[in-house]
């Protein structure tokens, strides 16, 4: 993992929009209606190729192939995985607080603005047998599509994301959580091992993390003790996988919202600096969490590990000032060391594939030259 040596390195967290015309042939393929096989590998990889190169272009030093073919960053483990069905009509609580508090506002939001213009209703995968890895056919072609698409390119590192084994699915199969999340873990090792050895950064994302600390019908030592299992596990599946090949990437799962029931950083950090990962990437640019960046005054980060805070957010159409950027990365790089912070984004701005992301597509260019722009103003005052 490239560190920030000389100036502060800007990445993001993966998912961006994808063009309308793939859209059109993910839906005709997820919906079970006839397509052209070839016109949509074509198109995936001239996608991929786009969306690497501007990127490039707008500073961005560590990108990635933009989840161009996953229907969601979940979600596409169905076609990687054996052992699991969907259930469109699986129950199942989702910020549970928060939902309680504003049923108003969330009800609207998530048929509307979340869900929406997504390209396939977003169904739950149920575990109901033996989990297994189907095939590396998929992540294969995203290496190939990435690697076409570098060439050419200097870019001071590459990353792929892959979902953690807490957020695959709902388990109605193994005995206990904790054997599910195990047969998870192992079978999506098969792909973070086919990343890291194709010579790509593995990002494990993660958000259900952060939900294990909202969950009202615990108790805090219940909450801590389920993310230790969590963790546990995911570090299970990494074993043998250098630190420093992996950055982990944890959320709220929400975008716009009141947010005024997201767990505090800190009960999630501490949990969190277990993984072993190398870099670990959080929302801190968002009105609810900005003032986290104090957490790190008493918290110390391991020696060697890196951080990536947002310092733009998926949550506002903003864009945000560039002095202020510099700002967020100032308070880290104060806190933790220069060379210890890698600038990034809240979360993914596409995380489904969806006509109507909720940030236009033109904002998070604008926010990716924002966040460039901001990184060397930091640079100019870390390094002279």
């Amino acid at each position: 993992m490239t560190r920030s040596t000389d100036r502060i390195l800007t990445t993001h967290c993966g998912s961006l929009p994808r063009p309308h015309d793939l859209l059109d042939i993910m839906k005709a393929k997820l919906s079970g209606l006839s397509y052209d096989h070839g016109a949509y590998t074509d198109r995936i990889r001239s996608a991929v190729g786009d969306i690497v190169r501007r990127q490039a272009a707008c500073g961005i030093d560590v990108p990635t192939d933009g989840e161009m073919a996953k229907p969601g960053f979940f979600a596409y483990v169905r076609e990687r995985l054996d052992g699991f069905e969907p259930r469109p009509d699986f129950h199942f609580p989702r910020f549970a607080a928060e939902t309680e508090a504003f049923p108003e506002y969330y009800a609207i939001y998530m048929q509307q603005a979340m869900l929406g213009g997504a390209v396939a209703p977003i169904a739950p995968l149920v575990c109901t047998g033996p989990v297994s890895y189907r095939t590396l056919e998929f992540v294969q072609r995203d290496i190939a599509n990435l690697k076409t698409a570098l060439q050419g390119l200097e870019v001071a590192d590459v990353f792929l994301p892959s979902v953690a084994p807490g957020g695959v699915g709902f388990n109605q199969y193994y005995p206990t959580e904790e054997q599910y999340f195990q047969a998870v873990g192992e079978a999506m090792r098969h792909e973070y091992l086919a990343i890291v050895e194709a010579g790509f950064l593995l990002q494990l994302d993660d958000p259900f993390l952060t939900e294990i600390f909202g969950r009202p019908s615990m108790s805090a030592a219940e909450r801590k003790k389920t993310a230790e299992m969590w963790v546990e596990t995911l570090n299970h599946s990494i074993r043998g996988i250098p630190p420093e090949k992996i950055r982990f990437h944890t959320c709220y799962g929400i975008n716009e919202g009141p947010r005024v029931h997201d767990a505090p950083l800190r009960d999630v950090a501490e949990v969190m600096i277990k993984i072993n990962a190398g870099a670990y990437s959080f929302e801190n640019a968002n009105a609810r969490h900005e003032h986290e960046y104090h957490v790190w005054e008493s918290l110390k980060l391991p020696a060697g590990k890196v951080l990536i805070p947002g310092v733009i957010t998926h949550a506002s159409n903003i864009v945000e000032h560039p002095e202020l950027i510099a700002e967020r990365i100032l308070r880290f790089a104060r806190l933790v060391g220069r060379e210890n912070v890698i600038a990034g984004a809240d979360c993914g701005f596409s995380s489904q594939a969806s006509y109507h992301t909720e940030i236009h597509p033109t904002v998070i260019w604008a926010k990716f030259h924002a966040l460039a722009e901001g990184a060397r103003l930091a640079s100019k005052q870390l390094w002279n």
